[in-house]
């Protein structure tokens, strides 16, 4: 078989996950539709949920943390009275209890687990114990003590609500399970819930309105595929921006810290003097501009 032929390419994809997917399935096909060398994606979106998914190439797998770090936005569909052994339908379902509350009971348990809150990750997860994935202990019977974790819930806000169906919006810090959220929602409301469908609609300032899907890039020839490419900045476009004169330019991109008239900040994007020469990332401490992420000026010259 004759492989297939590498390329640098430099850039992100909006890309909307189909469903039964794995971030990686979806990776792996789109780094082959763009013959890109290097590639990453900005965290997982599991197999059963949809939507926005980040895919970095080249230069801006170097700032795919960023993304990950990123607050996301989730549309989730509840089915109420009944509960799942997996917090979603890949679990054993059982009966709970038929919902029989009215809509200011629902808005309070909503309130309730609004801001910032503890949430008991599930069995079924990716995180390890003990160098094991919890759902390697949850498929073999057996449940493990886990720590609660920190998370914030931004915003919850009803979508539709029909009998036994719940529609919800939320905005939520990284490292949030949506199916924990559901479940947890099921209990406040004493009729129990699993999470039946989740779509991600935003990673941090990117939408899913903006992506596009596999099968669509898939029709695309290969120049239109790689003009769907965003810019690497596009994943710090929330950051503030300082721009180098072409001497200074040179000098942060070798690492060497320069004095400049800013005012500290903790992340900074960096610019040369010609329109879109993206540097990398920085902070200001003190009056000093310190790289923390650069591109190497091969990649500079070819984001130009």
């Amino acid at each position: 078989m004759t492989k297939t032929p590498r390329r640098p390419v430099h850039g992100v994809l909006l890309l909307d996950k189909p469903l039964g997917w794995t971030s990686q399935d979806a990776l792996s096909k789109a780094r082959g539709l763009l013959r890109a060398l290097k590639a990453g994606h900005t965290g997982t979106l599991d197999p059963l949920a949809t939507g926005l998914l980040p895919l970095c190439f080249g230069a801006a797998t170097k700032f795919s943390q960023v993304s990950l770090d990123a607050d996301k936005r989730y549309t989730a569909t509840l089915k109420l009275g009944e509960r799942s052994s997996t917090l979603d339908g890949e679990g054993t379902i059982t009966p709970g209890t038929p919902p029989a509350f009215d809509r200011a009971t629902l808005e309070a348990a909503c309130a309730a687990l609004t801001g910032p809150i503890e949430q008991l990750p599930p069995m079924h997860s990716a995180l390890k114990k003990d160098g094991r994935a919890l759902y390697d202990y949850a498929r073999a019977g057996i449940e493990v003590e886990r720590t609660p974790r920190r998370i914030t819930i931004h915003r919850l806000d009803i979508v539709e609500w029909q009998a036994d169906r719940l529609v919800i919006d939320v905005t939520c810090s990284k490292g949030t399970y949506i199916r924990t959220l559901a479940a947890d929602l099921g209990d406040r409301l004493g009729c129990g819930a699993w999470l039946q469908a989740l779509r991600r609609t935003a990673t941090g300032p990117l939408r899913v309105d903006d992506a596009i899907t596999i099968d669509a890039l898939a029709a695309l020839s290969e120049p239109e595929r790689e003009a769907r490419l965003l810019p690497p900045d596009v994943l710090l476009q929330h950051w503030p921006a300082l721009r180098l004169p072409d001497d200074e330019a040179g000098r942060f991109l070798t690492g060497l810290r320069r004095r400049v008239a800013e005012a500290d900040q903790s992340h900074v994007r960096v610019y040369g003097p010609q329109p879109r020469a993206f540097l990398g990332s920085a902070h200001i401490q003190a009056g000093e501009l310190i790289a923390d992420r650069l591109l190497s000026p091969q990649e500079v010259q070819a984001l130009l």
